[in-house]
């Protein structure tokens, strides 16, 4: 499946920043959790590898890279806390639309759109 948001900057921003602060949170509750005793300890040793996956799996670097819509070209915002691994990734999202087509795609379907939004639409009888 593929998630996708069409907003404005400033909702989406918001939409973004409470995202983040949600699992910030969730994740100092993890910690807390698995430091409060010996036993949780011990089961964090248990979980450990299921938790370096569902990381690895959240980690915003690995997303990073929005595209913007409505310019007569590629434009792709990176998050400015972003470190080297995810700036990378955003230039690999630039890559990948240039390699494909995707402005070109874009136009093409939205032409399409138009065209069909335009054509006199037969009566129903």
């Amino acid at each position: 499946t593929v998630d996708v948001v069409v907003t404005d900057g400033f909702t989406g921003n918001v939409a973004l920043k409470t995202a983040e602060g949600t699992a910030s949170l969730y994740t100092n509750f993890l910690k807390e959790a698995f430091q409060s005793s010996w036993m949780s300890k011990l089961g964090y040793l248990f979980a450990k590898g299921a938790m370096q996956k569902l990381r690895t799996r959240f980690d915003p670097r690995r997303y990073n890279g929005a595209m913007l819509l409505g310019l007569n070209g590629i434009v792709v915002k990176s998050h400015g806390g972003t470190d080297e691994i995810g700036f990378s990734n955003a230039i690999g999202v630039a890559v990948d639309m240039a390699q494909h087509g995707f402005i070109e795609k874009m136009t093409d379907d939205f032409n399409s759109l138009q065209a069909d939004l335009d054509s006199p639409k037969e009566a129903a009888g």
